[in-house]
């Protein structure tokens, strides 16, 4: 079900009838739960049971966790936690790939292996709330949390629908505790929770989905060399599309959460005003980039146990990263290059360097360009269909185009891209150190029903499609 549906629209609208019903509040969680379970199950009905299996497996291994006194016992409960997630993570979305790159190891010793076809569908969200319970799991093995008291919480927490397929991927300490008494939106919650719905589906439907898809797709999905300019120009509507698609469920997920009541973390902040790569991953899928700082890059050993670890541990975590995001020779190399910018970044921002020029504003807008057109280059292994069209764009962005490089956009598309990739970077430059509960909050209250009339409006004329959302493929 997508949140860019009518569809959705009556389901939500039943969902808050419940809520706000004279129920008891457990019987409100138990609507809840199976309008999650609808909600997940209206795209497959039968990769509901993986939820099943997920939230059953972490519920045990937690209490087990916790009651166990034994370290080698504790290690093997955590150890079929992990095994249990990861298992049903590798299967589903790496197995095809590690059977082609098998086929291809045997043909590189002579061997004709014939890989058996692959028919498996890649359930929606599984890398999202996979990581969740691990996350579970893990907590209570660190002690960092308690199990938690209710199976019915800790299911609610597994499965809430705003926030199921495509995060952001939350903590168990920030939301198993919101469930254990009754949560409600007050009317100024409840309205700012509408009016992130309203953006974020404008993000989704008028800027990711109307203006630069098509963009994008022209130049991605040609048959033929492009020239300098467009290859440039493609990437940057995808640098758009894609913020705007995975920023606008982010923060139509927040705005459904909070009108029920709840509360979930930001998952962007203004990421292409980022000034380097660290900053830029303090921006953007806040909730992935932590997760992998705190459950992997830490564990590691992060940045105490000299250089050349560290930039070993951040190659590991970005390689684990872009992994994560597909399984594809194309994401290994969009993580490989995220972690290879990190650790140059590392390299020439020690205290000593820099010093007189790194907080003068010119000098932070020069990096924060760089930075965006860096970002920029990683983002063509993300969108292309392999590496040979990867490597094609890369070629013509660097200025090497072959000389019958076709210029698939037009004037118009041209312009667009242009204006709005000129606006929203300039919009997150001069949002970067702000919120936008701020900066809204001081708006007239004309200004505001303006601006939200004028995107319903824009949603509503450019609905057609209904393309679903960028990560639900992750």
């Amino acid at each position: 079900m997508l949140f860019n549906s009518l569809t959705f629209v009556l389901f939500f609208a039943i969902v808050l009838a419940f809520h706000y019903s004279a129920l008891s509040w457990t019987t409100k969680k138990v609507v809840l739960l199976v309008a999650s379970y609808l909600f997940y199950a209206a795209w497959n009905p039968p990769f509901v049971v993986l939820l099943w299996i997920s939230t059953l497996v972490d519920w045990q291994v937690a209490k087990w966790i916790a009651g166990a006194n034994d370290k080698r016992k504790r290690l093997l409960f955590l150890l079929l936690s992990l095994a249990t997630n990861l298992g049903i993570l590798g299967y589903f979305k790496y197995g095809g790939f590690l059977l082609e790159n098998w086929q291809w190891l045997m043909a590189s010793f002579g061997i004709d292996y014939q890989v058996p076809e692959w028919s498996i569908i890649l359930p929606m969200g599984i890398s999202f709330y996979t990581f969740q319970t691990m996350a579970y799991s893990m907590d209570v093995y660190l002690k960092r949390a308690a199990p938690a008291k209710s199976f019915l919480d800790f299911s609610l927490f597994v499965t809430f629908f705003p926030q199921l397929v495509a995060g952001p991927i939350v903590r168990p300490a920030d939301l198993i505790p919101q469930f254990s008494t009754p949560h409600y939106a007050k009317l100024k919650q409840f309205y700012w929770g509408i009016s992130l719905i309203i953006l974020g589906l404008f993000q989704k439907v008028v800027i990711a989905d109307g203006f630069l898809a098509p963009i994008a797709e022209t130049v991605f999905d040609s048959n033929k060399a492009v020239s300098f300019v467009d290859a440039w120009l493609g990437t940057f509507a995808f640098a758009g599309q894609i913020f705007s698609d995975f920023a606008g469920y982010s923060t139509t997920a927040i705005g459904i959460a909070l009108c029920l009541g709840f509360s979930l973390p930001t998952n962007f902040r203004f990421p292409y005003a980022a000034i380097g790569f660290s900053d830029f991953w303090r921006r953007w899928h806040i909730s992935l980039s932590t997760w992998l700082r705190d459950y992997l890059y830490i564990p590691l050993g992060g940045n105490k146990r000299g250089s050349i670890r560290t930039y070993i541990n951040l190659s590991l975590t970005m390689l684990l990263g872009g992994l994560w995001h597909g399984a594809s020779w194309n994401f290994v190399v969009w993580g490989a290059l995220h972690g290879a910018f990190l650790c140059i970044e590392r390299v020439f921002t020690g205290p000593n360097l820099l010093l007189g020029i790194r907080d003068k504003l010119w000098f932070r807008l020069m990096l924060s360009i760089l930075t965006f057109l860096a970002i920029n280059i990683t983002w063509v292994f993300f969108r292309a269909a392999d590496l040979e069209t990867s490597m094609a764009l890369i070629v013509s962005m660097f200025g090497f185009a072959a000389e019958d490089a076709s210029t698939p956009l037009p004037t118009l598309y041209i312009i667009e891209v242009i204006t709005i990739m000129s606006l929203l970077f300039a919009a997150h430059w001069k949002m970067r150190d702000k919120t936008l509960e701020s900066v809204v909050s001081a708006w007239p209250s004309w200004l505001t029903i303006i601006a939200l009339s004028s995107m319903i409006v824009s949603i509503i004329i450019t609905q057609g499609t209904g393309n679903a959302f960028i990560y639900f493929q992750f």
